[in-house]
């Protein structure tokens, strides 16, 4: 299976033509230093069409300046696919200074759709909707300085399945009538980005 990787320094090329993207959609994903936003900067923004590529782009940590990336980011028309997306909206909320409209999220369709289940990660999730097992291997890794190629296919697997996936899932939520209350979990997730930078990090509907 050949997978395109690019990486970019600071910022999406000017000539980028995502005009092939599958539905018209965008998976992204984002690699932080940790999972303190305001301690852990983040370093790394990949996003795919769904065709197999993967657009990585080390960001300029001192100046967090990418306008050709913030510019598809902010483009409301185009519907960005997230898994567990309340990390990274977060983050690019705090550093590129971004609100993302028009999301979609794997792991909160998964809760949702996959109740005959209680494991809800990305890798499993490709293991049962694409049977390849991915390796997280790097999932905790330095991604702060020079990438090596294992660490360049980790961040690339980690957004060219979620088209499939989330396609897959929404055939179940709409089987099951559970799409309306999935749409409805979407619309409150800026709202508990919101909750996250402002500490409120416990579920405050609890008693």
């Amino acid at each position: 299976m050949n997978i395109d990787i690019k990486l970019h320094k600071n910022d999406l090329p000017d000539d980028l033509d995502l005009s092939n993207a599958l539905g018209n959609s965008i998976s992204i994903d984002g690699e932080f230093m940790g999972l303190d936003v305001r301690r852990d900067p983040l370093c790394l923004l990949q996003i795919s069409t769904g065709n197999m590529d993967a657009h990585i782009v080390q960001l300029d940590r001192k100046t967090y300046h990418a306008p050709n990336l913030s510019k598809i980011l902010s483009n409301n028309d185009i519907k960005k696919i997230f898994h567990y997306g309340r990390a990274d909206l977060a983050h690019i909320k705090y550093y590129l200074k971004l609100d993302i409209k028009n999301i979609l999220d794997t792991k909160i369709a998964s809760r949702l759709a996959r109740s005959y289940s209680d494991n809800h990660s990305l890798k499993t999730l490709i293991k049962e909707f694409c049977n390849v097992d991915v390796s997280k291997q790097f999932q905790s890794s330095d991604f702060g300085g020079e990438l090596s190629s294992a660490q360049l296919k980790y961040c690339a697997n980690d957004v060219i399945y979620l088209h499939k996936i989330h396609n897959d899932l929404e055939t179940i939520l709409k089987r099951e009538n559970r799409i309306d209350l999935y749409e409805k979990c979407l619309n409150f997730l800026n709202t508990r980005v919101e909750l996250d930078l402002a500490n409120f990090k416990d579920d405050i509907w609890s008693h």
